[in-house]
Formats: C-alpha cells, structure tokens, sequence
C-alpha cells in the first residue's frame, strides 16, 4: 500500500514520541530529531509504503543520537513476559479442539504488543477475549494447502515478544509435517524481531531461521536482500504477520496470508474490517508486483 495523507498525523505523533524518549531533558536534541524527521515526511515520496517511511525517520534519529536500538529494553521485557506465559498456553492449545486455529488465534493476539499504537497492552483481558473481533476467513484455505505432501511454510515475523508466541504456532505447523522457515528483521527497528529475538525465545532451535535483510518495519521488497527474495517468492505458503507486513506486502504479493490486528483506520479501510479485529485472510491483490529499486 502507499502511505496515504491520513498516515502522516501518526507518524508526527510518533517522531514526537520518539524525540521525547531519545532526548529526555535535552530540549535541543528534541528539537533537532523532531525538525530533521518531519524534514523526511516532505521529503518522501508516498507512493511508497509506510513502513519505508519509517525507516528513513529512525535511520536520522540513529543518525543523530549515535543509537541503533531504541527499544531494546522493551523487546527484552515483552520476549521475557511471553516466554513465562507459554507453558500454560501451550497446555491451552492441547485441550482445544483444534491446536493449530488455536495457536493462530494466540499469535493474532501477540500482534499487539507494538510500540507504535498508544495505549497499553492488556494481556489478560487479550486473552480472555480471543474469539472476540475475529475474523479468519483464510484458514480454511491454510488447511487445504497443508495437507500436501511436507507443505513448506514461510512465516514473515514482526515484533518481539510475539515472535515467542509464534514458537507455539510453528509447533502445530511442523506436527502437520510442515517445514517451517521463520524471517527476522535484518537491523533493529522500532520493537521488530531481529535474529537476536528469535535466539533468545528459542525459535532458531525449532526451525529454520533467515533474515530479510530490512532495516524498516516491514517486508520492504526494495530494501530486502535477493537471496531472501527467491526464498519469498518461491514459497508455496506464505504467512505475513502483522501490519508492517502488511503495508509492505499488500497489492505486491500474490497468494500471501496476512495475520494481523487492524491498528488504525487506513488499513481497516483497506481490510474492510473495523479497528482491532483480528485478521487472517489472504486478501489477494489483482496482480504480482515484482520489487523496483529503492528511490
């Protein structure tokens, strides 16, 4: 999707944010990150989509502050807090009448562990409200596909702490007998899983794990590496998880699955479906968009 003129409000919001985290009482530093990053909202072009925004605006603020990682203590505390709760889950997931749906539906609700939405998050009323919002109407296409000889799946992660949630659902995959690959941010951005996640939660013990190469939050194809793009587009079963992902991935890939929470009005517009709903469909764009060179 392109970054429309309703996305630039909440990327003001979050430079604002972001400025005020990096330079605490400095109000000359705020100053400089806030002028130079709204300088790269002008300068944008938006038919690109919003995460490549994104990744020009904490690329200068990197720039600026000499820090490459400003959410490290978050991703820590949420990849901590998950792995604590995966144990009840996982015996959740084992009573349920169907694991695998289950374990999606776990992995939705991890999609909102995200620094770039306000509010927090509230893991137990999440849980206890799991069907509530939901829609999934792609799942039963992902059965259909998974009962073929091993099923090879390819899982676009998003951030951390929902990446060890995403452990739970790549068990179901693989007791399908399906061969799971698991993709991780090449560089850390916002809260987004990097290979340093996925040791720490385990996922690279139970699967294969690659990185795009990306430095933004989302499978930018202009920005991800070629040896990752033959992987991606010869995959029989794509999942992409999140918005980022989404806004990178819709109306440039074909047959994907996208897995996310709807996080703000432009995408439900896209989604046709409402503000925090939980979504799993494959939402399948008119044609395959192959990656152009990033401008």
């Amino acid at each position: 999707m392109q970054t429309f003129t309703e996305c630039i409000p909440c990327f003001e919001r979050q430079i604002e944010k972001l400025a005020a985290m990096v330079a605490g009482d400095d109000r000359k530093l705020q100053e400089r990150i806030q002028q130079q990053c709204q300088e790269i909202i002008r300068q944008t072009d938006t038919k690109h989509p919003p995460p490549e925004l994104a990744a020009r605006i904490y690329a200068q603020a990197a720039k600026i502050t000499g820090q490459n990682d400003f959410f490290a203590q978050h991703k820590h505390k949420a990849n901590t807090q998950v792995l604590e709760l995966l144990p009840s889950l996982e015996e959740r997931i084992q009573a349920s009448p169907d694991p695998l749906l289950t374990s999606l539906r776990f992995s939705l609700i991890a999609n909102y562990i995200d620094v770039g939405v306000d509010g927090e998050f509230d893991w137990e009323a999440a849980l206890t409200q799991e069907k509530a919002q939901e829609e999934v109407g792609g799942y039963s296409k992902l059965c259909q596909l998974l009962h073929t000889d091993r099923p090879q799946v390819m899982i676009l992660g998003d951030n951390a702490g929902e990446i060890g949630m995403d452990t739970l659902l790549v068990k179901q995959l693989q007791g399908l007998e399906a061969e799971v690959t698991y993709v991780v941010r090449g560089a850390p951005i916002l809260n987004d899983a990097t290979l340093e996640d996925a040791r720490f939660v385990g996922m690279d013990r139970i699967c294969r794990v690659i990185s795009s190469g990306v430095d933004g939050p989302g499978t930018l194809l202009s920005r991800c590496h070629p040896e990752f793009l033959e992987k991606l587009y010869t995959a029989p079963i794509v999942i992409s998880k999140g918005q980022g992902n989404f806004e990178s991935l819709h109306g440039r890939l074909a047959g994907i699955f996208f897995a996310l929470k709807v996080k703000c009005p432009v995408v439900a517009e896209l989604t046709g479906f409402p503000v925090r709903t939980s979504v799993f469909d494959q939402m399948m764009p008119e044609e395959h968009e192959a990656p152009s060179p990033e401008t």
